[in-house]
């Protein structure tokens, strides 16, 4: 059994650190403190008895873990990110211990008036009895992917401290800003040396996800002009105006508040506006790739379509690629999705196959030739105030490490027999 009270301790010393990544940065990482954390944990990997420990140039941190056994194993690897989010405070995180939690509503921060509200977060009853970690209410947690990281830590940690466990050649990676879509742009798939990973970086206990979101960024620049308003009769043109018919001529439920499962979205993140020229910011999702393309040539036709209304060229729109559905990379190898799933069924884990919401490091090293589905770290409502995770969840991911790296060693034994 992987020891609690050292998941709680091991998991607070990364919350601590403030690693919350840039996305106005050019630098990798985009945010200096970020190295805070690499630099622990590259110092944890060694003092801990893991074998070629690095950390790069750019904050890549990756270490060994030796096989033990005598027979051909392929090398896997687990991966997950240090950096934080910044879409919500990351400095000071305040983390709170509920014990054996009831069940109702979890006061965060009395003084504010914040409150994790069993009934909007009805994730939280099934975890009952259980231990869970919260915020104070003034930042996030970080769970995001600090979890994925004391999940990966801990579970290297009882390898060595068991090795009657067999296992194969086991590679460990953590990553700078994925959370600005950069995690994997600069890791080194050949020196990580792995057939496959797996990121531990989904959300609720049993989460197993092979797929996700194609995606881009779509940047729509509205040209106006700008005359005084007491002389602006047949003159002005408010590209704000313009903007918002762009807006509305988009299907209106076709947003993330109105969409679940594999349904694909446009999503408005940001705009800026004045007479002159408003900026739209979107980001486009969609798992099926055709239907993706299809959203990126509405935009186009539909900024076509009004310019010839206004007879000009007021719109401009520029969409660029973010990362692509791993699916495709991930199906030719499905076993190494049945062995994930074996794994949490042997640790009384029920595996939940879904697509994912989202990206993750792992779509994009698909890509570029490490297949790498995702796996569970126990987290929800994650980059707010309202985050959390239960410890037990922490404790069933690290197991299902250990039980993985088990599974893999046993089924290439029987293979070679």
């Amino acid at each position: 059994m992987i020891d609690k009270k050292k998941i709680i301790d091991r998991f607070i010393s990364y919350i601590k650190i403030d690693t919350q990544s840039d996305p106005e940065s050019k630098t990798t990482p985009s945010t200096e403190k970020q190295w805070d954390l690499a630099r622990k944990l590259a110092e944890e990997l060694a003092e801990m008895g893991m074998e070629e420990v690095s950390i790069d140039e750019n904050a890549y941190v990756m270490a060994s873990l030796p096989a033990n056994v005598s027979h051909q194993v392929p090398v896997i690897g687990f991966i997950s990110h240090f950096d934080t989010s910044p879409d919500f405070n990351a400095t000071n995180i305040n983390p709170q211990i509920i014990e054996d939690y009831d069940g109702k509503d979890i006061v965060l921060n009395k003084e504010h008036d914040i409150v994790l509200s069993s009934e909007y977060f009805d994730d939280l009853k099934q975890y009952k009895g259980q231990t869970l970690i919260t915020t104070d209410g003034t930042s996030l947690l970080s769970a995001d992917d600090k979890a994925g990281i004391t999940e990966i830590m801990t579970a290297m940690q009882y390898l060595l401290e068991h090795p009657e466990i067999p296992h194969g050649k086991i590679r460990v990676g953590f990553t700078p800003d994925e959370e600005i879509g950069r995690g994997a742009h600069k890791f080194d798939v050949k020196k990580f040396g792995a057939e496959w990973a797996y990121t531990m970086d989904g959300s609720q206990i049993g989460e197993l996800e092979f797929e996700n979101f194609n995606a881009a960024k779509a940047v729509i620049s509205v040209r106006g002009k700008g005359v005084h308003p007491g002389y602006a009769k047949d003159k002005m043109i408010n590209s704000q105006y313009i903007a918002v018919d762009f807006i509305n001529s988009l299907p209106r439920l076709e947003t993330p508040e109105h969409t679940e499962d594999r349904q694909g979205f446009f999503h408005l993140s940001d705009m800026k506006g004045a007479v002159e020229e408003t900026i739209l910011e979107y980001i486009i999702r969609d798992h099926d790739l055709n239907q993706f393309e299809a959203r990126k040539q509405m935009m186009q036709d539909l900024a076509s379509e009004i310019c010839s209304q206004y007879n000009s060229d007021c719109i401009a729109v520029e969409i660029t690629d973010q990362y692509f559905n791993m699916r495709e990379k991930i199906e030719p190898v499905m076993h190494i999705v049945n062995l994930a799933e074996k794994a949490m069924e042997a640790v009384n884990v029920k595996p939940l196959l879904k697509p994912i919401r989202g990206g993750t490091d792992g779509a994009q090293l698909s890509y570029m030739g490490l297949p790498c589905p995702n796996i569970f770290a126990g987290g929800h409502n994650f980059h707010g105030k309202y985050e959390y995770v239960p410890v037990e969840s922490m404790q069933k991911a690290t197991e299902v490490i250990v039980k993985l790296a088990e599974l893999t060693s046993e089924e290439f034994k029987e293979n070679d027999l």
